[in-house]
C-alpha cells in the first residue's frame, strides 16, 4: 500500500491493521440461515437411513439392492500423450547369396515366393573380395546363403567364400538391417573343433568369433561336425539336420538285410538313429588317424557276412575314410556297400577313391555344389524344403526344432 502526500509513516501503517482487525477471518464463517439448517438437517436424516438400509442389505435382512457406481480410474481422465508416435511394425524379409552355392540359394528363393536380392560381389585382380547391395536393407531380416566352401564354377576358394560372407554381413548391418541371418548349411572349418595336439587352432571358434565380430544375429548351418561348435557362438545357432531326408531315400529303396555301419566310434550316436528308422543292424568300425587326411581301419564289431552295408557320414572330403572302410567291410563279407553323407564336398582324389571303393551309391545332400567330373553312382538329394521351413521359422519367431519333431540335435 502506497502512502499518501502528508500522511506519517505511522499512519501508513495503522491503516491495514485496522483493516485486519475489521475484516472477519478466514476460517470464520457466517451462521447459515434457519430454512439452510432444516434442509441439512434433513439430508444428514436421510444418510442416516440409506447407510442403514445398506448394513441391513448385506446383512440379508431387506430388499434393498446395493448398487454401487462403476469404478473409475484417474488414468482414464489423463489427457493422451503427444510425445510419442505409435508406428506398427511390419517384417520384411529379403533373401540374397554369395557365389558359394548360388543355385541352393534360387531354389529356397522359389519355395519361398521371393526373389533373391540383387547383389554384387566381385573379387579384384589383387584377390580381395568385394560385395553391395543394389536394394535398401533397411530394417529387413535379411537371409544370406553363404556355405563356406569353394566353388570351381564361380570359381571361389573355401577361404574366399567364409572372406565374402564377412563382407555381406557387415555390409547388411551398415545398411541398417534389421537382423542379418547367416544361412550356413556347410559350416568351413568345423573339423577343427578341438586340439589333437599341442599349439594346434581351434579354428572353428575362430570362424564364429568372425562371424559373429561382422554382426550376424543368429546362424542356420546343417549337420555340424560336433555338438560343441554351437557353443562357441554367443548368438543363437540353429540346427537342421538331413536325417530323415537320408533314411527316407533308403527305405523307399527297399533293401533287404540292411546293416548301418559307423565309420568310427564319434559317428555311433547318429548311426544308432539311422538304423533305428530303416530297421536295420549296427556295426562300427576301428578307425585310427596316422596322419591328417589319413585313415586306417583296424576290424569291424559287428555281423555284416551277407548283408547290404550303409556307410554314414557327416562328410566326404577326399573319400580316404569311406575307402579304407569300404574294403573292411567287403572283407569282412558285406555283399552290397552303399554310402551317405550330409555334405559332399568331393575334394582332391574323392573320384578316385570312390571309385576303388566300388560302392553301389553315394547319397548326398546339395549343401555344397557337386564339383564337375562326378561318377555316375552319385545322387544328390535336395535340402531346399528343410532350409526353407526353417528360415520361415526364423522369420516368423517360431520354432526350428518343429521343422524336425525335436530331433535335430545328434550329437
Amino acid at each position: 500500500m502506497t502512502a499518501t502526500a502528508g500522511s506519517s509513516p505511522g499512519a501508513e501503517t495503522a491503516t491495514p491493521r485496522a483493516a485486519r482487525a475489521e475484516a472477519p477471518s478466514a476460517l470464520e464463517t457466517q451462521a447459515p440461515p434457519a430454512a439452510d439448517m432444516d434442509t441439512l438437517s434433513d439430508a444428514l436424516t436421510e444418510t442416516d437411513r440409506a447407510l442403514s438400509a445398506l448394513t441391513a442389505g448385506a446383512a440379508g435382512t431387506s430388499a434393498v439392492e446395493r448398487r454401487l457406481p462403476p469404478p473409475v480410474s484417474v488414468l482414464d481422465t489423463s489427457p493422451v500423450s503427444t510425445s510419442e508416435l505409435q508406428l506398427a511394425y511390419n517384417k520384411r524379409l529379403m533373401l540374397c547369396s554369395g557365389r558359394a552355392n548360388p543355385e541352393l540359394a534360387a531354389r529356397i528363393a522359389a519355395k519361398l515366393g521371393v526373389e533373391l536380392s540383387s547383389v554384387s560381389p566381385r573379387t579384384f585382380s589383387n584377390g580381395e573380395v568385394y560385395c553391395r547391395f543394389e536394394d535398401s536393407v533397411r530394417g529387413a531380416d535379411v537371409f544370406i546363403v553363404q556355405p563356406t566352401c569353394g566353388n570351381a564354377q564361380t570359381g571361389l576358394t573355401a577361404n574366399d567364400a567364409l572372406m565374402e560372407l564377412l563382407v555381406m554381413v557387415d555390409a547388411a548391418v551398415g545398411g541398417s538391417a534389421h537382423r542379418v541371418i547367416a544361412v550356413t548349411p556347410w559350416y568351413g572349418y568345423s573339423r577343427q573343433d578341438k586340439k589333437s595336439a599341442p599349439r594346434e587352432p581351434i579354428t572353428a571358434r575362430l570362424v564364429a568369433r568372425m562371424l559373429e565380430s561382422a554382426g550376424i544375429d543368429r546362424l542356420l548351418t546343417m549337420d555340424l561336425h560336433s555338438g560343441q561348435i554351437q557353443g562357441f557362438f554367443q548368438k543363437p545357432c540353429d540346427h537342421m539336420t538331413a536325417l530323415f531326408m537320408l533314411t527316407q531315400y533308403f527305405a523307399d529303396l527297399g533293401l533287404e538285410d540292411l546293416v548301418v555301419v559307423a565309420p568310427d566310434a564319434g559317428r555311433v550316436k547318429l548311426n544308432k538313429r539311422f538304423a533305428s528308422r530303416i530297421g536295420a543292424d549296427l556295426a562300427i568300425l576301428n578307425k585310427e588317424r596316422p596322419a591328417q587326411q589319413v585313415a586306417e581301419i583296424g576290424y569291424v564289431i559287428g555281423d555284416v557276412a551277407g548283408k547290404t552295408a550303409v556307410l554314414v557320414d557327416d562328410i566326404i572330403a577326399t573319400a580316404g575314410t569311406l575307402k579304407a572302410a569300404a574294403l573292411a567291410v567287403r572283407d569282412a563279407g558285406a555283399r552290397r556297400i552303399y554310402a551317405a553323407a550330409t555334405h559332399g564336398e568331393f575334394s582332391g582324389d574323392a573320384w578316385e577313391n570312390l571309385a576303388a571303393a566300388d560302392f553301389e551309391q553315394v547319397v548326398v545332400t546339395d549343401t555344397l555344389p557337386l564339383p564337375p567330373g562326378a561318377p555316375d553312382n552319385i545322387r544328390v538329394l535336395p535340402c531346399a524344403d528343410l532350409l526353407t521351413s526353417s528360415i520361415r521359422q526364423i522369420f516368423t519367431d517360431g520354432s526350428v526344432s518343429d521343422v524336425f519333431g525335436g530331433e535335430n540335435q545328434l550329437f
